[in-house]
């Protein structure tokens, strides 16, 4: 039985360096010169200085249901990883007597895995279960094969040197699992590149329109950047948690080296349409950017100053989309988006504290918090929404406002209509009703939506 991709959904080398590069990222400069002493002396240096737990790796339920039903013995695990990771997961599923596996000095790949099992078990005294073009070399010495996780195509190659007892191809949909990779749902946030736009009531610019959208597109294209690589760092926490550990890298449905291409591409993408927009904007990218990944890396980890930083990133984007369109930042606007996602932040926070906790368990997994702390979030962030509205009655009593709307009164009515979503919002929190995510919430919930087409209204009434 083959490990990586077979019995895995995964590539424990590709997650083991992952892990490796979050850890400890200096190693990322020896890694050429273990690779030049061979992939076998690669993989030990990178095993001796990881842990991953066995646990919860992404298993595929057909290949643990066969090795649990069949009667052949000994059942062996047979993988080019590195025993020090493959030793873990043989230990914890308790289903073979013996494990094969890359020592440090032999890379148990390809023709050196078919060349231990012909010296074992002898030709064709064996059946063996893999996934990938490398185990034909294995096969013609099998006597049977299975093919796991990979297309008709190999399966027909395994059926030209071998019986195949069986082909299980991949469950998962590649498309349907990248976009949910890419996330574009939270796109919706970067409609706050848009807020400049429609506050200096230029939306009717085309030129200034143009360049905003420009910018709503290459923001876009570097969150999904920042999304992958983030759900690529979390594999260990989000593993653990009820809901993410189906996210498409933690699940196994997309390969992580896919996933570590993708990443920066996106993400160069992303800056280069921010240039053609101004190179101004570019230098807002960038420091978003680089915000995003220091707290993927490790400010997501500490108490507070993660939501701190999330609400910052929200306002990173309003920042962008008045240096897109060249527009003077408002003092109001800044003050206003910070602490209302502020408050959106903390209820993200709560809300995942919230679910953990109705699991069971105290403490959250990958963040600086635990079950106590709900009280403390709960205040905080309700407070930081009630300030926002604060905000929003000195800025409709200030002389921008007055110099911008026609009727400024109306906008009066914002304050209750905010008040009652804050408000509302927290609530649902507390009951446990609310999404983890609150852009998800915001964007589907009806009453959500009516509140924000009154807040249209009352500001399109009061030009």
């Amino acid at each position: 039985m083959d490990l990586d991709g077979t019995l895995l959904r995964t590539d424990l080398l590709h997650e083991s360096i992952l892990l490796l590069l979050r850890v400890k990222p200096l190693c990322l400069f020896l890694l050429p010169f273990w690779l030049f002493r061979g992939k076998a002396r690669l993989k030990r240096e990178v095993a001796r200085r990881v842990r991953i737990d066995a646990a919860f790796l992404p298993y595929d339920p057909r290949v643990i249901e066969y090795l649990r039903t069949t009667k052949a013995r000994p059942r062996v695990l047979c993988t080019a990883a590195d025993e020090l990771l493959a030793r873990p997961v043989a230990d914890h599923l308790q289903l073979f007597e013996l494990t094969l596996a890359s020592d440090g000095q032999r890379n148990l790949e390809g023709r050196a895995k078919a060349e231990a099992l012909v010296e074992r078990f002898g030709e064709r005294g064996f059946d063996y279960t893999g996934n990938s073009p490398a185990d034909m070399f294995v096969w013609p010495h099998a006597r049977r094969a299975r093919v796991v996780n990979a297309p008709t195509a190999l399966a027909r190659r395994a059926a030209a040197v071998t019986e195949v007892e069986s082909h299980w191809p991949s469950t998962a949909s590649r498309p349907a699992a990248w976009l949910k990779a890419i996330r574009p749902h939270q796109w919706l946030k970067n409609l706050l590149v848009l807020a400049p736009l429609l506050a200096a009531h230029r939306f009717t610019d085309p030129v200034a329109a143009s360049q905003a959208l420009l910018a709503f597109a290459a923001f876009s294209l570097c969150a999904s950047g920042v999304y992958l690589l983030n759900d690529l760092l979390d594999l260990p926490s989000d593993r653990r948690h009820p809901r993410k550990r189906q996210r498409p890298f933690a699940a196994g449905a997309l390969p992580v080296l896919h996933g570590l291409i993708a990443a920066p591409l996106l993400a160069a993408s992303g800056f280069a349409l921010a240039w053609l927009c101004s190179p101004a904007f570019l230098l807002v990218l960038v420091v978003y950017y680089s915000a995003t990944l220091a707290y993927s890396l490790h400010f997501k980890t500490v108490h507070m100053l993660d939501v701190l930083l999330l609400a910052g990133l929200y306002t990173i984007r309003i920042v962008g989309g008045a240096v897109a369109i060249g527009v003077p930042l408002s003092f109001w606007l800044l003050a206003f988006s910070m602490f209302l996602f502020l408050s959106l932040a903390m209820l993200k926070r709560y809300t995942e504290l919230h679910g953990l906790s109705t699991a069971g368990i105290t403490q959250a997994a990958g963040r600086g918090y635990a079950g106590d702390d709900l009280p403390l979030l709960q205040s905080l962030g309700g407070s930081a929404g009630y300030l926002a509205v604060l905000v929003l009655a000195l800025y409709i009593n200030s002389a921008e406002s007055v110099e911008l709307y026609s009727r400024p009164q109306l906008l009066w009515l914002l304050c209750p209509l905010l008040l009652y979503w804050v408000s509302r919002a927290w609530s649902l929190v507390r009951r446990g009703r609310m999404h983890d995510d609150p852009v998800v919430f915001a964007a589907t919930d009806r009453v959500s939506l009516v509140v924000a087409a009154l807040f249209a209204a009352v500001v399109l009434g009061a030009i």
